[in-house]
């Protein structure tokens, strides 16, 4: 009976090692679970150092600006150049060669025709025409005095044309819609004016005082 009992306790001893794990599989698990926590660390850190690496892209073209200035023309303004009797062309050769370069921030541009006659500044173009006719208008019309200079202002609409009402020979100022207050642009014009061409002619009620 002894050895029958020795045989059974043997029989329900657990194999050393078959049921228990050993210390081979505890690592390889451990292992497994080290590997497994790393490799998103391993490809996050890949993934930031290739960022920082990579160069910049490169900057795109600056969109132009609905503000930005446009490149102004300085090409010939195109005018007429009626032929001039005698005194009007003389009185508009001197009045022509004492014009300034610029008219406030607006440079001198060359003409088509009749340089002797006519000038222009800037973009969109401000004209100077000498020896033209005087406009017929009515005698309650609108006149203004400018630097003791008589003007009368067409309104146009691409333009006011301002005509000279008191000089023996007309001279014409046009000034582009795109400038504010056309009277203030015959100002630097009105003192050459009153240098150049002599008053005569019929003078507005408007203008005399």
């Amino acid at each position: 009976m002894t050895t029958t009992s020795v045989d059974a306790q043997t029989d329900e001893r657990p194999d050393a090692t078959g049921d228990r794990p050993g210390p081979d599989r505890t690592t390889r698990r451990a292992a497994l679970i080290a590997a497994l926590v790393a490799l998103p660390i391993t490809l996050l850190v890949g993934g930031l150092t290739f960022a920082q690496l990579a160069p910049d892209e490169p900057a795109a073209d600056p969109t132009p600006s609905a503000t930005a200035p446009r490149v102004q023309s300085t090409a010939p303004v195109e005018m007429a150049a009626p032929a001039l009797a005698e005194r009007p062309a003389t009185l508009c050769r001197a009045l022509l060669s004492q014009l300034p370069s610029s008219v406030r921030d607006l440079p001198q541009r060359p003409v088509t025709a009749g340089p002797e006659q006519n000038a222009a500044y800037g973009d969109p173009a401000v004209t100077v025409a000498c020896g033209g006719a005087e406009p017929t208008i009515p005698a309650t019309s609108d006149v203004w005095v400018v630097n003791k200079v008589c003007w009368y202002a067409d309104e146009q609409s691409e333009a006011t044309v301002l005509t000279t009402m008191d000089r023996e020979t007309a001279v014409t100022v046009r000034v582009p819609r795109a400038y504010e207050q056309p009277l203030q642009w015959v100002a630097p014009f009105s003192d050459t004016i009153v240098a150049s061409v002599p008053s005569g002619g019929d003078i507005p009620a408007g203008c005399r005082g």
